[in-house]
């Protein structure tokens, strides 16, 4: 990077940072640090909750994944709307009216305690394990940046958000990411400018999209109803509604950010702010994905994104075969880029015969590139068996480092260090917060006062960093991570749901029922997945089911007699 993407990136976050800091410094208690008083306004609500979940994977792997395999992702957030609503009218009103911490406090007064802490812990393990990939994500950037090995940037990156954190709490969170949406609405806005402005004089946005569509790549719709295609009108709408309903419902990370809202009235706009803002926003992302496809289709792309392993290649015993290789890839490129100025041709010309006829050609020669592409992780492997073999985290930030103007270059990667910050600041204190307030207040010291447990908040806040930033470290064997995030939650959501619904609405349902419920629940859950019975959407419905049946099953067989007979 050059001087002024440093400048640009350094005055950026320490922007952010000192704004945050600011806010923050008349925390005095619990509350301000765990809810910031229960004081914010509907747009500072709705902004927090939207940069809790667009982490800097948003930014990282989805372009890359819409470069990969077209715009069907966008279907994952389909049910995200309707969500929203149903949180709206439900969990909103009974969380402000308990004046809860935790949405797992609920759960004790409703069944038990044990059923409070199963939950929580559930929580915890699959909240653990996902901050610490949204960490590791914007370390692969100054990893690649730097050329230095990706444990040292994420030991850095981590060690400068908990610190953050620990310091801020809830409210610095929440106003720091009121800016960071901002700036990363504007510098969206510009990279797709800048990406269409790359393309030859001849090619607008239209021909663009048109070019990625005859190489499917925008095939944002898919209404097929198949239970082991992840991303589908159906998987969308049903999965992704019942694992949204989850996320927002009973994530603390995402019911502490609305917890913070003055009013019942102030959080419910703020959720429904984020689900009319936030399908147009992904599709944007994913947008921006497809315009960089249609950009390498006039210039030569890397025939392997992520630099660190390419460059272990080169300076190996296999670096003749790797370039001669390379060499293919160049030439395959060449003809690529003849094949689709006669599918521009045909297009403009209305000259369906000359599509389909180059259509087909492209086909060929991507068949040919993939080949070539396989060749080189295959020499990467035989090179170092731990070589990373995915590349789709590094696509958009190797195009973006290669071809945005100095001062672009520093904004972009400033606006994925902000996610990072925004969604692993949220996900840390809420970490603390459960532990906190389901654990340390409920078992361990019941009588402390506001001082203590503020001392406790940053405590846990501080241990709950360092643990993330362990599992960071190993984040980099889970492939695209925005699909490993949505893999994990999904383990987990349709259970802690399931548990959730059958509080508010499921009576006849007690807590030793549902607790064990939900035990046999994630065994199943667990199972299906490991055998890959279906996509893993779809075990979000799974999930909450199998609790409400199996609860009532165990309630009315079980549990029911036992009452009886005493």
């Amino acid at each position: 990077m050059s001087t002024l993407d440093w400048l640009v990136l350094f005055l950026t976050l320490f922007l952010i940072v000192a704004y945050g800091v600011y806010k923050s410094r008349d925390i005095k208690n619990i509350d301000g640090y765990l809810l910031g008083n229960r004081s914010l306004p509907w747009y500072n609500v709705g902004f927090s909750v939207m940069a809790t979940q667009a982490s800097a994977i948003t930014f990282l792997s989805a372009p890359g994944l819409a470069y990969s395999s077209g715009m069907s992702f966008v279907q994952f957030y389909f049910g995200l709307p309707l969500a929203m609503i149903v949180l709206c009218i439900t969990f909103v009103p009974i969380f402000h009216k308990l004046k809860v911490f935790t949405a797992y406090e609920f759960l004790e007064k409703r069944f038990d305690v044990n059923t409070r802490v199963l939950t929580a812990l559930l929580f915890l393990i699959q909240r653990g394990i996902s901050t610490g990939i949204t960490i590791f994500a914007p370390s692969i950037i100054l990893s690649t940046i730097l050329h230095i090995d990706v444990t040292y940037t994420t030991l850095v990156i981590g060690s400068v958000v908990v610190l953050y954190t620990v310091y801020g709490g809830t409210k610095a969170v929440s106003f720091t990411q009121l800016l960071q949406m901002g700036i990363i609405f504007a510098a969206l806005l510009l990279a797709g400018v800048m990406v269409i402005q790359l393309l030859p004089q001849e090619i607008g946005f239209s021909e663009a999209l048109h070019i990625a569509g005859k190489s499917g790549k925008a095939n944002a719709i898919d209404f097929n109803f198949d239970l082991n295609n992840q991303y589908t009108v159906w998987t969308g709408l049903i999965g992704g509604f019942f694992l949204q309903l989850s996320y927002f419902g009973t994530d603390q990370s995402q019911v502490g950010r609305y917890l913070t809202g003055s009013s019942v009235r102030d959080s419910r706009l703020g959720l429904l702010m984020n689900g009319l803002l936030k399908v147009p926003m992904q599709f944007a992302i994913l947008l921006i994905g497809i315009l960089v496809f249609a950009y390498y289709q006039y210039n030569t792309p890397p025939l392997f994104f992520n630099e660190l392993e390419t460059n272990k290649l080169q300076n190996s015993e296999y670096r003749a075969e790797y370039e001669s290789i390379l060499q293919s890839h160049q030439k395959v490129s060449i003809d690529k880029t003849a094949i689709i100025n006669d599918l521009t041709d045909g297009l403009h010309s209305n000259d369906d015969a000359k599509v389909d006829k180059a259509r087909e050609q492209l086909a060929t020669l991507n068949a040919e590139d993939k080949v070539l592409r396989d060749q080189v992780i295959d020499l990467m492997v035989k090179n170092d068996e731990k070589a990373d073999t995915n590349d789709n985290n590094y696509i958009f930030l190797s195009f973006v480092t290669s071809t945005f103007p100095k001062g672009l270059v520093g904004l972009l990667i400033a606006v994925i260090f902000l996610a990072s910050m925004g969604a692993t600041a949220s996900a840390i204190n809420s970490l603390a917060s459960t532990t906190v307030i389901d654990i340390y207040k409920r078992f361990v010291n019941k009588q402390a006062n506001d001082q203590q447990y503020l001392n406790a908040s940053r405590l846990f806040t501080l241990i709950w960093g360092i643990l993330t930033i362990i599992i960071a470290l190993f984040a980099s064997k889970l492939g695209n991570l925005l699909e490993a995030v949505n893999i994990l939650g999904s383990l987990f959501y349709g259970t802690i749901l399931g548990i959730f619904l059958v509080a508010f609405y499921v009576k006849a349902i007690g807590g030793k029922a549902v607790f064990y419920a939900a035990l046999i629940t994630e065994v199943i859950i667990f199972t299906l997945w490991n055998q890959d019975v279906m996509a893993f959407l779809w075990l979000n419905l799974v999930g909450c089911v199998g609790v409400i049946a199996i609860g009532y099953l165990l309630q009315m067989v079980y549990f029911q007699k036992q009452k009886s007979t005493h």
